[in-house]
């Protein structure tokens, strides 16, 4: 019975990031990242580190891993801890950067419109 219900929950969580995934709108993102254009390249095979890292495979990717880009000690920190950049994590990193890495270099304001985020999520996971 714990091994069922241990799997439904399981089942549950990955059917959320699969929905969260598809409620973002890649085209509309593709404006919204335009905010983002002065600071991160655009996810692709010729992507660049600029001031912030390229977003290229940022999803599912870890936390600090992106060759030849200085991370704050902050983010290194929690990098060590095993973070994995997801939806979630990104939403809630979009939405204020310092909420989720208190002493990081990104100091964007973050996007406080939730379909925003989304679709901007959706333009960089369209582009991995």
């Amino acid at each position: 019975m714990k091994r069922t219900i241990g799997l439904a929950a399981a089942l549950l969580i990955a059917g959320m990031g699969a929905a969260y995934a598809q409620d973002g709108d890649a085209a509309a993102g593709e404006n919204v990242f335009k905010k983002c254009k002065a600071c991160h390249d655009v996810p692709g095979p010729d992507a660049k580190n600029k001031v912030g890292p390229t977003l290229g495979g940022v999803v599912g990717r870890a936390w600090g891993a992106v060759e030849g880009f200085k991370y704050s000690q902050d983010l290194m920190d929690q990098a060590a801890a095993g973070k994995v950049w997801d939806d979630a994590t990104l939403d809630a990193y979009l939405a204020n950067p310092k909420d989720v890495i208190p002493k990081g270099k990104m100091a964007f304001a973050g996007l406080k419109d939730e379909k925003d985020r989304k679709d901007v999520i959706a333009f960089i996971k369209s582009k991995m």
